[in-house]
């Protein structure tokens, strides 16, 4: 399997592509990038969302996060988890459920870095699914001593509204008979294909005219949710969703129904010793937690609702040791916290300044 390159760009800076593997044997991505000159800086490892990839941090035509974290003194690291784009497991080969990420990929690839940067002080920036499964993986205990989480979108406690928990269960039902996975490039699959009366679905009531932005920001995927506030993204961004965001699998919704349906991110093997590790439900076990954590969200997230803030309050109920902070961006939906035009303006600064006062 070859790797898709990443379409960064960036200035005096070393991009180092690691031969990885999860402790399944699954090959997977990570990513060093260091300053032209070496120094020893606190590490930071960013999981992206499920069907984007580490382009998602990377983006050319703005100042995104990898950038920031140069400038401010921190080695980022980037995971592909099996849930990338750039990887081919979404639309082939063996299928996963967020459970593989939990136990095999963020556990691998931490002690992978830890190996490699000694002693130095690792964080987490993770976004969306990333974010819930390593919510997992900590409840767990398989990521102790890490300096600092950040995770944007949702964590313990996903929230999503009731007509996508319901068109999710009918997608889930009904196209699963039919379709592995839905596409978002409309280039691909042409207008005569079984999906187009997916797509002519989710540009109903659509402002955009681009079909791939209609079937991501009107639909996400079909299940009625919106992935990001439209004006918040550069023309350039734009254009190129396709490239950022892959076919959404259809065989994972059964266990992001569950993980909705319990308001909590909660193991979907029940029977399967492999899976014993990690906790039936994660929330049960966030005493496990050990690091600060901030928790953001987008006053217009879409996907997740208010996730977060809901996060916030059950944590400071239940775990009231646990040093944990919510910070709500105006104007934001879910994925334009990260690839939107303004968000080193708007988000990042709140990002930098969580990691630089536990570095």
């Amino acid at each position: 399997m070859t790797l898709r390159p990443l379409y960064a760009r960036l200035d005096g800076a070393h991009i180092e592509e690691t031969p990885f593997r999860a402790d399944d044997g699954l090959r997977l991505g990570l990513t060093r990038v260091r300053p032209g000159v070496r120094e020893d800086r606190p590490a930071v490892l960013l999981l992206h969302g499920h069907t984007a990839s580490s382009d998602m941090f990377l983006l050319p035509e703005t100042r995104n996060m990898v950038e920031v974290l140069l400038d401010d003194g921190y080695e980022p690291w980037l995971l592909d988890w099996r849930g990338s784009c750039r990887l081919p497991w979404n639309e082939t080969g063996r299928r996963y459920t967020y459970d593989d990420v939990a136990l095999y990929d963020i556990p691998a690839a931490v002690r992978h870095i830890r190996r490699e940067i000694g002693g130095r002080p690792l964080f987490a920036v993770a976004h969306c699914i990333g974010a819930l499964s390593l919510s997992m993986s900590m409840a767990a205990g398989l990521v102790p001593g890490l300096a600092g989480v950040v995770a944007q979108g949702v964590f313990l406690t996903p929230k999503l509204a009731g007509r996508t928990s319901l068109k999710m269960t009918m997608a889930g039902e009904l196209l699963r008979s039919r379709f592995d996975h839905i596409p978002v490039d409309f280039r691909k699959v042409g207008f005569w294909s079984r999906y187009t009366p997916l797509f002519a679905l989710a540009s109903r009531g659509a402002d955009c005219p681009d079909p791939t932005c209609q079937i991501l920001c009107n639909s996400a995927w079909g299940v009625g949710a919106s992935l990001y506030v439209h004006d918040n993204l550069h023309d350039t961004t734009h254009d190129r969703l396709a490239q950022l965001l892959g076919p959404a699998p259809l065989w994972i919704l059964p266990h992001l129904r569950r993980v909705a349906l319990a308001r909590s991110m909660v193991r979907w093997h029940q029977n399967d010793d492999r899976y014993r590790a990690l906790p039936e439900n994660a929330l049960d076990h966030a005493d496990r937690i050990d690091c600060p954590v901030l928790l953001i969200s987008g006053s217009e997230n879409g996907m997740w609702l208010d996730s977060q803030k809901l996060c916030y309050q059950v944590l400071t109920a239940r775990q009231p040791q646990l040093d944990v902070r919510y910070t709500e961006i105006p104007g934001y939906g879910h994925l334009d916290a990260f690839i939107g035009r303004g968000a080193a303006l708007d988000v990042f600064g709140h990002i930098l300044e969580f990691l630089d006062e536990h570095r």
